[in-house]
């Protein structure tokens, strides 16, 4: 089955002009054109052109969206990715309603506002203590001074890269893959890069992470609920953590030798 371009653009809530563009600029080819010369697009590319506009609504231009689709190239996965970051938006701006709703009520019945209450989901500096303890106040600057800098777009890109990689490794878990493998040294191998992009982790913008820092972070992914639950529970994480640890001691050195 397809759609005529007229149909996609009114079910998309969008323009044939727009759709037009996009196939000009090779984010959505039409599936099929018409004798009559009109588009007609398949369910896969509906399920493209789904992606392209959540992608477009955090804020992506059009060449890091197609880069992003490109990259991404199993769909489910991809989507999956993308449904567990709107749910948890979906939770953020549920605080936010409650936090204003709450503001606003007080505020009509001329009561004593509650400051403790007034900024639930507005917080992105939760884990400071646990990070200022665990790696000192300079980590915790230097990786909130780079996030703040970030714009909307480039945090929506950064979210959408680790929950990706965080779906890569549940899925790999899952298909009961070997941590020394091919594989999932190639996912160990991303998640050090990726560690190595955020400024305050020990050996961000030098060598990256350290052996000790990257193998103890493994430990902390299985042992920190929190975290595993990012991996599909504690038998995701064990995974996660056994190939980095295997990654840590082929690839890298203890600290001391660097």
């Amino acid at each position: 089955m397809d759609w005529s371009i007229q149909d996609v653009a009114r079910l998309a809530n969008t323009t044939s002009r727009t759709l037009r563009h996009y196939g000009t600029v090779g984010l959505l080819e039409p599936s099929r054109i018409g004798a009559n010369g009109y588009r007609y697009y398949d369910e896969r590319s509906l399920v493209r052109l789904q992606r392209i506009l959540m992608l477009r609504d955090l804020g992506l231009g059009l060449p890091a969206i197609r880069e992003v689709i490109d990259e991404q190239t199993d769909e489910t996965r991809a989507l999956a990715a993308h449904l567990a970051w709107l749910r948890e938006e979906r939770e953020r701006l549920a605080r936010q309603i409650r936090s204003v709703e709450n503001t606003i009520d007080t505020l009509d019945r001329k009561e004593q506002l509650m400051a403790e209450q007034m900024f639930d989901g507005f917080d992105h500096t939760a884990y400071r203590d646990e990070v200022e303890e665990r790696w000192g106040k300079a980590a915790y600057a230097d990786g909130d001074a780079w996030w703040t800098r970030k714009s909307p777009a480039e945090k929506a890109a950064w979210q959408n890269e680790r929950r990706q990689l965080a779906a890569d490794w549940q899925a790999a878990a899952e298909r009961g893959l070997a941590p020394e493998g091919e594989e999932a040294q190639r996912l160990a191998r991303r998640q050090f890069d990726w560690l190595a992009g955020i400024p305050g982790t020990p050996g961000s913008g030098t060598t990256g992470p350290t052996r000790e820092y990257f193998a103890g972070l493994g430990e902390m992914y299985v042992a920190d609920e929190r975290f595993a639950a990012n991996f599909g529970g504690v038998r995701g994480a064990e995974f996660l953590r056994d190939a980095m640890v295997v990654y840590a001691d082929r690839q890298l050195r203890p600290s001391q030798e660097t």
